[in-house]
């Protein structure tokens, strides 16, 4: 937009109104007229009148006399936005942006129970020489994606996978160019799941470096992994590169977009 463009006309009141909602929604507790009326810069005999408003429609509640939290109208609205992500359809689109500031081939994939499953691929203007496409069930400890996924699947189900890969591979998975052990598995998985990311460097593909992150649905679970792969000559996935923030925010975006503000001080970003 041009600098000289005027700026769209509003109703002031409306977003003070609305400010005064996000502020409640997003308080570590109900928050007091004397906490939101200094918060938000106004009197406390503005600030009431705004909350009574909310009151009567029904999108606050108050509590204990003196504090404020949302209401049912609130939870309405809410639900009816759950209700029309797609969450998938935002995945995709956040890997077409991700692809064209990058030039990096990208995929989206999903749990399939036993694998991940590549659901999208795009290959950047130089395609890489991998094995891999469309459609294709990924190993789940061979693949960056797949043990983001073995970290939050239930400790059960995990131990069967895992059980079953040591008892029938002929090689041990790798990482920075090491074997893993059985009993060093463990604390590498503790690993990503507290960095929230996978990385391989040319471990299972031949100078290709590949970076995973998750995206998390409004319970914390991963709903789909978005992975970057490009030549290690130039594609820098070392923590705190260009591509590795480009991915970071590509994930958390999505994330954003699925969960709100919920989860965006939530220790993942």
């Amino acid at each position: 937009m041009a600098e000289n463009t005027p700026k769209r006309q509003g109703i002031g009141s409306l977003e003070i109104g609305l400010h005064i909602l996000n502020y409640i929604s997003v308080a570590s507790r109900p928050p007091t007229l004397k906490e939101l009326s200094g918060a938000l810069d106004l009197s406390p005999s503005r600030a009431h009148k705004y909350l009574v408003s909310l009151l009567r429609e029904g999108y606050i509640n108050q509590v204990n006399n003196t504090q404020y939290t949302l209401g049912n109208s609130s939870l309405t609205l809410g639900i009816s936005a759950l209700r029309r992500i797609n969450p998938i359809q935002l995945s995709y689109e956040a890997v077409d942006k991700l692809q064209e500031e990058t030039d990096k081939t990208v995929s989206v994939t999903v749990w399939n129970g036993n694998g991940p499953l590549i659901i999208k691929w795009l290959d950047s203007s130089q395609p890489i020489s991998v094995n891999v496409r469309l459609g294709a069930e990924l190993s789940p400890l061979n693949s960056a994606a797949g043990r983001i996924y073995l970290t939050q699947l239930p400790a059960k189900r995990r131990k069967e996978l895992v059980d079953e890969y040591y008892k029938n591979s002929k090689s041990l998975p790798k990482y920075r160019g090491k074997p893993l052990t059985r009993e060093e598995l463990p604390p590498h998985l503790e690993a990503i799941k507290r960095d929230n990311y996978c990385a391989f460097f040319s471990d299972y593909l031949p100078e290709i470096n590949v970076l995973s992150r998750p995206v998390f649905d409004i319970n914390g679970s991963i709903i789909t992994v978005i992975t970057l792969l490009g030549l290690e000559r130039d594609t820098d996935i070392a923590e705190g590169s260009v591509l590795f923030e480009q991915v970071r925010e590509c994930c958390d975006r999505v994330t954003r977009q699925i969960c709100g503000q919920q989860r965006e001080n939530d220790g993942r970003g």
